[in-house]
């Protein structure tokens, strides 16, 4: 399974993160109020230099780029589970504020999902119990919270975060604003 494509949408490119971008990816991932309801504090030079190390490793990191300026806007990253060879985490995803709230994370999700499922596999996040704002995003694009009784194995096993399996296809959108 690729894990680092290349995947193009109308305003994000999503691409294999590289050692090369350490400075663009933590000109975005230094704002300490991203992290706020997560429990690492990745804004924290030694707490990213970390998270960067391991998102190389993962090899399954994605960077997000704008299309229009091509700036890196942030990351998220396929993760394979070893209890079920047919889903895939979605996780580790991080968007400066600049793209909250808007189609940004739909957008990245769906490019994501799409990948999966012309692979034949699922999705999945996990998100700890007190990241609310991480939480509404993955009910937005409709994730489903679900329990032990779903896939026992699949729950994070770190105490305190939730699973949600996302839909194979995202197309619900979002209610324009203004």
């Amino acid at each position: 399974m690729d894990l680092q494509p290349t995947l193009t949408g109308k305003t994000i490119r999503l691409r294999p993160l590289c050692a090369e971008d350490r400075a663009a990816f933590y000109a975005v991932t230094h704002d300490p109020l991203i992290w706020d309801q997560h429990p690492a504090k990745r804004y924290l030079p030694e707490v990213f230099a970390e998270f960067f190390e391991q998102s190389l490793k993962s090899g399954g990191c994605l960077l997000v780029e704008d299309l229009n300026t091509e700036e890196v806007i942030g990351s998220s990253r396929f993760q394979p589970l070893p209890t079920h060879t047919d889903i895939v985490e979605i996780g580790w995803t991080v968007l400066a504020r600049a793209y909250w709230g808007g189609r940004t994370n739909r957008e990245m999700k769906s490019l994501m999902v799409a990948h999966l499922t012309a692979q034949g596999k699922k999705a999945c996040l996990n998100i700890a119990a007190g990241n609310y704002r991480s939480a509404r995003a993955a009910e937005k694009i409709g994730g489903r919270l679900v329990g032990p009784d779903y896939y026992p194995t699949l729950i994070d096993p770190r105490e305190g975060y939730r699973t949600y399996i996302l839909p194979d296809v995202i197309t619900k959108e979002p209610p324009l604003e203004g």
